[in-house]
């Protein structure tokens, strides 16, 4: 049986838009395909690689499996919320200077998972980070440079 569609209304990086959507559309499908927003990665599809981070009301949360309509009223911000290439966030301006990526594709998953726990704990220590970061998987081995960008993100906050 085919999905209908329906029309909904989304808050994403400050901005609404209004939208048809599928009724099973997630929202990362929603915010990549109708938003042309590619910060979040399609990695698993299951929620589990944290490629797909955004945030939702300020908390991390796995786009790839909440459904668009599941999020009506409520306020997403994705990687490219976070600041824009002449004026970084906070968390995206350390991973520049610590240099913290290799291939990048994990990347959106960290600075957003990092800007959420910097949202609740504006004092993280090195054990809260490691623990907030456990479930992004980066294949590249980067983890060196990405720990060492999020301190220096620790420090930036301060």
């Amino acid at each position: 049986m085919a999905a209908s569609v329906q029309q909904i209304t989304l808050r994403v990086n400050r901005q609404e838009h209004h939208l048809t959507v599928r009724s099973d559309a997630s929202l990362l499908a929603v915010l990549r395909n109708d938003l042309a927003l590619n910060g979040a990665k399609y990695g698993c599809g299951l929620g589990e690689c944290g490629a797909c981070t955004v945030l939702i009301d300020g908390v991390a949360a796995r786009a790839c499996v909440i459904p668009a309509s599941g999020i009506v009223g409520r306020s997403v911000t994705t990687l490219e919320g976070l600041g824009t290439l002449e004026a970084p966030g906070l968390v995206q301006q350390a991973f520049i200077e610590k240099q913290g990526a290799q291939c990048g594709y994990c990347l959106n998953g960290m600075i957003v998972t990092l800007q959420a726990l910097l949202n609740r704990n504006p004092h993280p220590s090195e054990a809260e980070i490691r623990r907030e970061l456990k479930h992004n998987l980066c294949r590249c081995g980067a983890h060196i440079e990405i720990l060492e960008a999020a301190r220096c993100a620790v420090e930036m906050h301060q």
